[in-house]
């Protein structure tokens, strides 16, 4: 036997014994993931089909993802923490939900206004998943101090800028009323420009409103907001916001049960979390397009364009806030300068291609009037 052939055949001997050994050590794994919203909402939709694609790429019976409903085994402000502990194997939220633990999470989960520099949901994906952000992302939890591993999994957006009692046609007729606005830097950046921002839980926005507590609110976009029936109580809706032209929902393993896997389980996570990445943006185009045609043609709810002096004052607002975290904590400004970096570079040719795209459609939706 040649020497060629003996060492091929010690190859392919080394190989199946590396096989048989992975196999033998690959054991099932169930993660029980809670979300921090209700199990009829669209994300828990998706975070199921992330699932199956999951058990699928582990041979079916290696990785079982069990999706808990809000409050199943610890209160929704508890999640990430019952992860970092062990208490459940893994979370469902949105990154900016952790914010008070390390106010860079905002600018994975819902950097405002774009982070202020230009970048919308598309633009934010190209950054995380080839500008450096997933290798930031992955230093995140080290730096909040919790033992898990995170997948980004549905972004979102932009957002809505919500509903309204009566039509606003300047930023002076908005500041009349108040507004139910998300936690963090996207509710303080309305306080900064003279909006009544509220900040509360989804769960108690349509009691608000009914009670009269709030005059106006957002939630996300015409699906979710159908579904939690904003429609029933107010009639204006504006699509066109800043606060969350970016948001990113994402799921949260325990570090140690993350480390327990073969690396074959990890890349499957890794590749059913980067197919989630592109099903859950074509879900919810779909999805909210069939609820505003809904919202606009049956329940009786009118479209607006929102007033064009929003934009520059809460621009202006964000940009100083993210600005403001950047000069005050080292890992916030490392994540934004490496944003910053990268819309330098993406930001003006998306924005020019996509100034086409938007005159396209606008053209074609002006017909459907």
């Amino acid at each position: 036997m040649s020497v060629l052939a003996k060492l091929g055949k010690t190859l392919a001997a080394t190989a199946i014994a590396a096989t048989v050994t992975t196999a033998a050590i690959a054991k099932p794994i169930t993660i029980r993931v809670q979300s921090v919203i209700s199990a009829k909402a669209d994300e828990v939709t998706m975070l199921k089909a992330f699932a199956e694609d999951v058990k699928a790429l582990t041979a079916g019976d290696e990785i079982t993802i069990e999706v808990l409903p809000a409050g199943a085994v610890v209160g929704v402000k508890e999640t990430l923490d019952a992860v970092d502990k062990g208490l459940v194997e893994g979370g469902f939220a949105w990154t900016h939900y952790w914010s008070g633990k390390h106010p860079a999470a905002a600018l994975f989960g819902s950097p405002p206004a774009g982070g202020g520099i230009g970048m919308d949901n598309l633009a934010w994906l190209s950054w995380f998943q080839f500008g450096g952000g997933k290798e930031l992302y992955d230093q995140l939890w080290t730096e909040m101090g919790v033992n898990v591993k995170g997948f980004m999994l549905q972004p979102v957006g932009p957002e809505a800028l919500g509903w309204f009692k009566e039509p606003i046609n300047s930023m002076a007729d908005f500041r009349k009323y108040r507004f139910r606005t998300p936690p963090g830097i996207p509710g303080q950046a309305y306080k900064d420009i003279g909006v009544a921002s509220v900040a509360m839980g989804g769960g108690d926005i349509l009691p608000a409103l009914e009670k009269g507590t709030i005059d106006a609110a957002e939630w996300c976009c015409p699906k979710p907001d159908s579904v939690f029936g904003f429609q029933k109580v107010l009639k204006h809706y504006y699509l066109q916001g800043l606060h969350q032209v970016v948001v990113n929902a994402d799921m949260y393993i325990n570090g140690d049960i993350y480390k327990s896997m073969t690396p074959v389980q990890q890349k499957a996570l890794e590749v059913a979390a980067n197919a989630s990445l592109s099903k859950s943006m074509s879900y919810r185009i779909y999805e909210n397009g069939k609820a505003l045609k809904k919202l606009t043609e049956e329940d009786g709810v009118i479209l607006h364009d929102t007033p064009a002096d929003y934009f520059p004052a809460y621009m202006n607002a964000a940009k100083a806030l993210l600005e403001k975290n950047a000069s005050e904590n080292a890992f916030f400004k490392t994540v934004y300068d490496s944003q910053k970096e990268f819309a330098k570079i993406a930001v003006p040719f998306w924005a020019g291609a996509q100034a086409s795209n938007a005159a396209l459609g606008k053209a074609f939706a002006d017909t459907l009037k």
